[in-house]
């Protein structure tokens, strides 16, 4: 399973952390620091809040588990806010309301704005679950719709053109309905971006797998497995994969289809 903090007690060495907060700009919270919060509606689920407006994001962003019973029944989302889950591992039931449908690893679901997103585990073994919730940024003319697929039936991309980096896109990229897209990003071990980028978009991102070296505003940084980054806008920003058994991968948001408010 996941990397969520769930130890008790004292550990063994000296209290020490690879976290880096620089608020508006860059964090890394390592997954041993990662705690559980309460949240009204999750029950039998231990969650932790990653990305939230606090750390200066527009949106939020969690990492969920599932336990036996694990259900929202209360709803996930709805007054402006639109949702998205994705099932790292295990077996989740996702509603409007209306419709359900059954995650299993690799498999997500989007619901557009004021469509609450009802969540129930399907199985009695832990489901880990990746979260995302974000205002909605509408323009006249133009709505988003549901979306629900699985990583396995897409066909990812060559990102910028490297056949060592792999990019798949879960929503449209070319419909103004939809105001943000999430993505995953995979590494072949020694691959990198190639170039440092910076851009207006910002980005929260939940490492899938693997090791790396992430420059953040040209300072590197080790992350693994477990961990979570937030990129700030303008915030400079490459990895490079550094495992040698497993690539480097993590599911992101990114923020799209919209021309800066003035």
């Amino acid at each position: 399973m996941g990397y969520k903090n769930n130890k008790t007690g004292y550990r063994d060495g000296l209290l020490e952390s690879r976290a880096v907060v620089e608020k508006d700009l860059y964090a890394i919270l390592p997954h041993d620091g990662l705690v559980n919060n309460q949240i009204p509606g999750f029950e039998n689920v231990l969650i932790s809040i990653l990305g939230s407006p606090a750390l200066g994001a527009s949106f939020n962003d969690y990492i969920a588990e599932f336990q036996e019973g694990g259900k929202n029944e209360r709803g996930f989302g709805g007054e402006g806010l639109e949702t998205f889950a994705y099932v790292i591992s295990g077996k989740l039931k996702v509603s409007d309301g209306k419709e359900e449908h059954l995650l299993t690893d690799g498999g997500y679901a989007f619901f557009p704005v004021d469509q609450l997103m009802y969540l129930e585990n399907a199985q009695k073994e832990i489901t880990e679950v990746f979260l995302y919730q974000r205002r909605y940024d509408a323009i006249e003319g133009h709505e988003a719709h549901k979306v629900v697929g699985n990583k396995a039936d897409l066909q990812p991309i060559e990102y910028e053109g490297m056949k060592d980096v792999l990019l798949w896109n879960f929503l449209p990229t070319d419909d103004y309905g939809f105001d943000m897209n999430i993505h995953i990003l995979e590494f072949q071990p020694g691959a990198s971006h190639g170039y440092i980028e910076t851009h207006y978009q910002e980005h929260g991102a939940y490492l899938l797998s693997g090791q790396g070296m992430y420059n953040l505003d040209n300072k590197w940084f080790p992350v693994e497995k477990g961990d979570y980054i937030f990129m700030g806008r303008y915030s400079l920003q490459c990895a490079y994969a550094v495992g040698r058994d497993e690539p480097l991968s993590y599911v992101y948001s990114k923020d799209a289809n919209r021309n800066p408010k003035l």
